[in-house]
């Protein structure tokens, strides 16, 4: 049997090598990412589980604490319908549940504890959470409430006392918003469904409406014209 001693240099030469094969090696199975950014760390802890959590209201990243039976419910809508000796007041809830971490804490946009945003449209008066931003919610300080369909294309009639699109600023009959809806009986001027004013000027569902139509009806069903 032979035996041969390698030198120093050698030595450090071969480690060199093995080295050199062993990073690449890794470097093909496993591909080194850079490091990101504390701002896009934050982007995307904000949207973590975006349009995954909520109900058939809204899609939003907590639930909410009523405060008038004390109950947690998804929103204002589901409460409501649960509910039928009261209906909750929505300026007065405090108290949301974060849908990610679970964690009980007063009504804010981002969670104090796991740093999701709960809702990607939050209002503070309304304590609305919507991750549907599509809807294009803005608050109307006039009517007090959240409205859809962009700030841009709605005006505000003071006399009709709500929200009206642009094309119907200068062309409508003044008539009280706030009534039911003829055909469904939803209140009209809290409702999520869009709505337009008959010929008479009485205010109605546009899906009612058309229903109406479809089924021969053309004349208003609150005062026959």
């Amino acid at each position: 049997m032979f035996s041969f001693q390698i030198g120093r240099s050698e030595s450090k030469f071969i480690e060199n090598i093995v080295d050199a094969i062993s990073g690449h090696v890794n470097k093909a199975k496993y591909p080194v990412h850079e490091e990101k950014s504390p701002k896009q760390n934050v982007v995307e802890l904000l949207g973590v589980g975006k349009m995954h959590y909520g109900c058939k209201h809204y899609r939003s990243r907590c639930k909410i604490r009523t405060p008038c039976c004390n109950k947690i419910y998804s929103c204002r809508y589901c409460h409501n319908e649960a509910t039928s000796n009261h209906e909750l007041i929505r300026y007065e809830v405090q108290q949301v549940i974060c849908s990610i971490c679970d964690k009980e804490q007063p009504a804010a946009q981002v969670c104090t504890n796991c740093g999701v945003c709960m809702g990607e449209y939050y209002c503070n008066i309304c304590k609305l959470y919507d991750d549907d931003t599509t809807k294009q919610q803005f608050h109307c300080h006039q009517c007090g409430i959240c409205r859809l369909g962009g700030r841009e294309n709605y005006s505000h009639c003071k006399k009709c006392g709500g929200c009206l699109e642009n094309f119907l600023r200068d062309n409508h009959t003044c008539v009280n918003l706030r009534q039911d809806c003829p055909i469904c009986d939803e209140f009209l001027f809290e409702s999520m469904k869009e709505f337009k004013p008959m010929n008479c000027g009485h205010i109605i569902h546009v899906e009612c409406y058309d229903k109406m139509v479809k089924c021969g009806i053309t004349i208003c069903p609150v005062c026959s014209k």
